[in-house]
């Protein structure tokens, strides 16, 4: 898609959350909403913030993550009013603001002062954002109820927002790509991270989360945080999760690799990856995502048993003993957008046999959702299997060998369609 149709359809993207704004304030009794950006907190005793990441609402709006002290006004029937905070000032920049064709949607004015904007006419008015940044400002600060239809907004994304996912998984393909070529080539965590930074054209402070570049046994821990600068001795495994910023909108993607000599491991992997393209398969209107989540754990267990992890017990009952919640103890996955765990998910608590899921819906088209099966040698929770009832039944021998490997895990980013599903990750990386 070229930027132009983009942009084209971000106009459309605007006047579909207007009429879904106007319908949630209706129902809930308010005559307008002011937004607030945000801000960037400042670190206790010292002069520096925080990394700055704008308050979804105004993202979803507007794309603009970086803009501090800034307010969006919404009234049923009138213009949008967008006060982006501009202020003159030598020590930092301020964010570039390129003239777009949404800009004619919207009635947009500079502030050069943290000040709340002056509102006449207003009737009943809601503000939603993070309370440190209202203050004393006049309305209902983040009515829960509102709050709560706002989210759903969110749920079913626009052609645009698709549009976005769809430019951010390229942009993150690219740079999984370059990770997976400086890993065979010898790089450590830390110059894995920057191959992928190159590449994506993003730096780490712009990116929708934290990298997760973890080489051998850090690939076992499934939010490793750190970069070793120096390479191991003798890398075996990389598991890379990381995605890309696009407007706004975020791309959540991992792959894994194995060394080269490290057949087993490249096997195990193959065989999740054909997992993966089973359970991308199983997305479609009026699927409950719950049982992607528990067909997960199925075919995890023919997965432990083909490769011989585990033998003489019966599929059924690895799943039903939580021997394949000791390989895969998280969720099968999220939504995704503005946030990389986009809002609304859980409208009802997570099942018992699924416990950190995130998302607990019932598929419609329009909503994103991420596929992320995982297969991981975690000490901590094999340990206790190896040492109870069934601990006899699995391979000791091929634990240990896999455990200098960490795990697996293997994440696309998926669209619920009319009839089905479309793939933005592999669909980019077939091209």
């Amino acid at each position: 898609m070229s930027d132009s149709e983009l942009l084209a359809l971000q106009t459309d993207h605007l006047e579909t959350l207007q009429q879904r704004y106007e319908q949630a304030l209706a129902e809930h009794g308010f005559d307008s909403l002011l937004i607030s950006s945000g801000a960037a907190p400042m670190r206790y005793a010292d002069d520096q913030g925080w990394v700055f990441h704008g308050y979804g609402p105004f993202v979803h709006w507007t794309g603009l993550v970086d803009q501090e002290f800034s307010w969006l006004l919404i009234r049923p029937g009138q213009k949008p009013v967008l006060w982006l905070f501009q202020p003159v000032d030598f020590w930092h920049a301020n964010p570039e603001f390129s003239p777009e064709p949404w800009h004619q949607q919207v009635d947009i004015r500079f502030i050069a002062e943290r000040q709340v904007p002056s509102i006449d006419g207003a009737g009943r008015i809601a503000v939603i954002g993070d309370p440190a940044y209202l203050g004393d400002v006049a309305g209902e600060h983040n009515p829960a109820d509102l709050l709560t239809a706002i989210e759903e907004t969110r749920v079913r994304k626009t052609p645009y927002e698709i549009a976005c996912l769809a430019r951010a998984n390229e942009l993150a393909v690219k740079g999984h790509r370059a990770a997976q070529n400086a890993f065979l080539a010898g790089a450590s965590e830390f110059g894995i991270s920057l191959a992928y930074q190159q590449a994506t054209g993003q730096r780490e402070a712009e990116s929708p989360y934290h990298s997760i570049i973890g080489l051998n046994e850090h690939a076992g821990t499934l939010h490793y945080q750190y970069y070793d600068v120096e390479a191991p001795s003798q890398p075996r495994s990389l598991l890379i999760d990381a995605g890309v910023r696009f407007r706004g909108y975020s791309s959540d993607i991992t792959r894994t690799t194995a060394a080269p000599g490290e057949d087993r491991f490249a096997a195990l992997i193959h065989g999740l990856d054909q997992l993966q393209k089973r359970l991308c398969a199983m997305v479609a209107p009026g699927v409950d995502y719950a049982d992607i989540h528990r067909k997960t754990h199925q075919g995890l267990a023919a997965l432990l048993v083909a490769a011989g992890i585990v033998d003489g017990v019966d599929e059924q009952a690895l799943v039903s003993e939580g021997v394949t919640r000791a390989f895969f103890p998280h969720g099968i996955g999220h939504f995704l957008g503005i946030q990389v765990h986009d809002v609304a998910g859980k409208r009802t608590p997570s099942p018992e046999d699924a416990p950190f899921l995130r998302l607990t819906r019932t598929l419609e088209p329009g909503m994103v959702v991420t596929i992320e099966p995982g297969l991981y040698i975690i000490p901590s929770l094999l340990d206790p299997v190896l040492a109870g009832p069934l601990g006899k039944h699995i391979n000791r021998a091929v634990i240990e060998e896999l455990r200098g490997c960490g795990g697996i895990r293997i994440e696309d980013n998926v669209v619920v369609t009319d009839d089905g599903h479309r793939n933005l990750t592999r669909e980019v990386m077939a091209a």
